[in-house]
């Protein structure tokens, strides 16, 4: 028996939410291991009742850096009541004195994305350019902390192991097809009105939250080259989030590119559908024609798996990551290039055997990742430690 102590307490939106929604369930199906798992309230009434998983939830709203000085204090109690042997951080920083034996989940590539910084002093925000060296500081700090810190990608893992001099386990996160498409209920009816308008366009799915990095305005670029290379109303950009800073979450301002979507004349061709639930997305993904993300940082990118079980042809930005994650299943171009992006969307869209080649291969490759692996491997890794085997410091 192994017992293992999960805080996600800051999974709040994005990766972090995918992990904690799928990594719980094959945890509770684990025979000999025993989970606590300390989550938002809102996260806490998601996960699965089960006789091996308990759930703590913490019903306080805190900032970022007010959180991580209240765990550093009540979190060392709660570990060691638990009877735990084994802690996972999930949120990128370690507890500081934790009594038992700590892996580190660190997936933000904002921390080590030269990119990034670039992109924050050119919109002058000084204030997040401050925030986010201060945090990675602190996730620096993490990794020398815990006795292993896990990536979720050989990619990522090099970048963590070059910028701290640590080594860094590298476990692919993973995917559950059935489970992603098992809902059966319909889309809102506002999402299927949004649809409905744009029938017979070719559609273009990008599935995440408003941020910088995730480079919006190389993604419009491209669309307004593309508009004026097809006919009219023949492609559509489907987002899932809308282009207005109070509906994101964090710091970002979304201004700029709504901006330049009206500047574009571009605003019957991008559809702001908002959030869709987690569980509804397969219908979306479904629904539309290709997937795109132009995003400059990344550690995983849960999309574009999601994206490939869903037959959907793959373009990605030219990261590490993206074709360690899509191989030979996804067209690429170079990150901040409109011009190169829009002549991959132009191919696609003209080309219907592409696309059945593009969707045959991503059927296969997402056949590569899966949850219950990656439980397994992280299993392996606690009960190493458990062992008081010291540093687990090779790769998986």
């Amino acid at each position: 028996m192994i017992h293992l102590f999960i805080n996600a307490i800051a999974s709040t939106a994005g990766g972090g939410l995918t992990y904690v929604r799928n990594v719980v369930p094959h945890l509770a199906a684990r025979a000999g291991v025993r989970t606590t798992v300390l989550v938002s309230r809102q996260l806490a009434e998601e996960l699965p009742s089960s006789p091996n998983v308990s759930i703590l939830d913490d019903v306080q709203d805190f900032g970022t850096w007010r959180r991580f000085l209240r765990e550093q204090w009540i979190l060392p109690g709660l570990v060691k009541r638990s009877g735990a042997h084994v802690l996972l951080s999930a949120g990128n920083f370690a507890l500081w004195n934790s009594p038992i034996p700590q892996i580190l989940l660190s997936r933000n590539s904002l921390y080590t994305s030269l990119d990034f910084q670039n992109d924050l002093r050119t919109r002058a925000d000084h204030r997040l350019w401050l925030d986010t060296h201060l945090k990675a500081l602190f996730a620096a700090a993490s990794i020398r902390r815990a006795e292993c810190t896990i990536a979720p990608s050989a990619a990522f893992a090099s970048e963590l192991h070059d910028w701290t001099g640590h080594n860094v386990v590298a476990i692919h996160h993973g995917f559950d097809a059935d489970r992603f498409a098992r809902n059966g209920k319909s889309l809102s009816r506002d999402v299927q009105a949004k649809l409905a308008e744009s029938a017979g366009a070719f559609r273009l799915l990008f599935v995440s939250h408003y941020n910088y990095y995730r480079n919006f305005g190389t993604l419009i670029r491209a669309l307004q080259i593309v508009k004026q290379r097809l006919a009219p109303g023949r492609i559509r950009l489907l987002l899932t989030c809308k282009l207005r800073t109070e509906d994101n979450p964090g710091s970002y301002r979304a201004e700029s590119e709504a901006a330049l979507i009206r500047d574009l004349g571009l605003s019957e061709d991008v559809v702001e559908l908002g959030a869709v639930p987690y569980n509804l997305l397969h219908k979306l993904y479904q629904s539309c024609d290709a997937y795109v993300t132009p995003a400059y940082a990344e550690s995983f990118a849960h999309p574009l798996v999601e994206a490939m079980a869903s037959g959907l042809p793959v373009v990605a930005s030219d990261l590490e990551v993206h074709r360690e994650i899509c191989g030979d299943a996804a067209v690429y171009f170079p990150r901040f290039s409109a011009q190169h992006l829009a002549g991959r969307l132009e191919t696609i869209a003209h080309s219907p055997e592409l696309r059945l080649v593009m969707r045959e291969k991503g059927l296969l490759c997402s056949q590569n990742f899966s949850w219950g692996k990656h439980v397994e491997d992280l299993l392996e890794v606690a009960a190493t430690l458990s062992r008081g085997s010291g540093k687990f410091l090779t790769t998986m």
